[in-house]
């Protein structure tokens, strides 16, 4: 068996899709893209094809540490969610070669169900509650929603009772039995984090999420000094030697890696038992499509340290297509009770309307994050 071609589908609302194909047939899926630059992740997959066709797409350890070190330069978004995409889907191909979930070639399940949370979001506090209440009616026991808007270095007291305001209001909505957890996006600075994170103590949130961005966590001290909720980050670090640093210095108590930027299953499951080691929680990022979702599940099935995992349907950013509209068998993500079923089928577990993926592909996207601006004209964190 040999790897024999590379295709890769632009698809809305913002996804890359990365089908690798054997000679004899057999197919793997995988998702490798960076929000907003898709095109510039395909390119990259195209370049790191040439060290891939007419390879055993069986020695999935080989292809990764080729594919990372064969390089000079590594790491970062681009070329690690490159990797990613291509670790998903070669682990996709071996699991249907040997007839088994991913998981089960992991070691197998060490839980019987994946705990899920969905989004939430609204400018105002009604809106918020109104959201939060119908995500509990849907089966909901987590819920994650932004802080705040556009933030200055120091901003007014305003927008933190803002922040606070739109937190109440959802905490009022479900009661203290539903977790909520908030994302602080990178887009709030030191000194507003502090503060943030002392205002919204007594909420008893789940996690705060990326309270400052990645390239501060030296800040992540500052921060739990002056609340015990705990930290959440990782969405934006890329490998086990970005993810070192952080576990070291203590201060964070969930990682998230995304399984389409961090290096694929291969390195999550790494990365995982890292944290382990710190005592820290996994909860992978993954507000993307259907193929990272089902890669996510397989390292949450048996990764003991799993709190949680991010699923993106119905989230703002789907806009035109969601999460299931590229499957030929929706049920694989049945959510109840705040929970989804362990994957079954073997590799990740899905099957990809292919059909559909070909049509989509035709039309692509062009999608990038809005630039925000303060009063001043300045540009704000998004």
């Amino acid at each position: 068996m040999k790897i024999a071609s590379l295709e890769l589908f632009p698809v809305p609302p913002r996804w890359l899709f990365l089908k690798i194909t054997t000679d004899d047939g057999v197919s793997g899926w995988g998702e490798p893209v960076v929000e907003g630059r898709a095109a510039t992740v395909r390119q990259c997959v195209d370049e790191m094809a040439d060290l891939l066709i007419g390879q055993d797409p069986q020695r999935i350890e080989d292809h990764w540490q080729a594919l990372y070190r064969g390089g000079f330069y590594r790491g970062g978004p681009v070329l690690t969610s490159a990797l990613s995409g291509i670790d998903q889907a070669l682990w996709d191909i071996k699991g249907k070669v040997l007839g088994a979930p991913v998981w089960q070639l992991l070691g197998g399940a060490c839980r019987d169900r994946i705990r899920v949370y969905t989004w939430i979001g609204g400018d105002r506090p009604a809106e918020v509650g109104e959201q939060a209440a119908r995500a509990v009616t849907h089966g909901f026991t987590a819920m994650k929603m932004n802080a705040s808007g556009e933030l200055g270095y120091i901003d007014c007291p305003a927008a933190v009772k803002a922040a606070v305001a739109r937190v109440d209001a959802a905490r009022a909505a479900v009661g203290d039995a539903v977790d909520i957890a908030v994302d602080f996006h990178g887009r709030v600075h030191r000194a507003m984090a502090v503060r943030l994170a002392a205002a919204l103590e007594p909420f008893g949130l789940l996690f705060i999420e990326e309270p400052v961005l990645a390239e501060n966590n030296e800040a992540l001290g500052a921060i739990t000094a002056h609340t015990t909720t705990p930290i959440a980050t990782g969405e934006r670090m890329f490998t086990r030697w970005d993810f070192k640093r952080l576990l070291r210095d203590g201060h964070v108590a969930v990682v998230q890696p995304d399984l389409s930027h961090a290096g694929g299953i291969s390195e999550v499951r790494r990365i995982a038992a890292m944290a382990e080691a710190y005592d820290v929680a996994l909860a992978p990022h993954c507000p993307l499509g259907p193929i990272a979702l089902a890669a996510s599940l397989q390292v949450d099935a048996c990764t003991p340290n799993f709190l949680i995992q991010e699923q993106s349907l119905g989230i703002h950013y789907n806009r035109g297509s969601d999460l299931l509209d590229y499957l030929a068998d929706r049920s694989v993500f049945a959510y109840r009770d705040g929970f989804v079923d362990l994957p079954a089928r073997p590799g990740l577990g899905i099957e990809v309307d292919e059909t559909r993926v070909r049509q989509a592909a035709a039309t692509g996207h062009c999608w990038h994050n809005p630039v925000w601006r303060l009063a001043d004209g300045s540009v704000a964190e998004w």
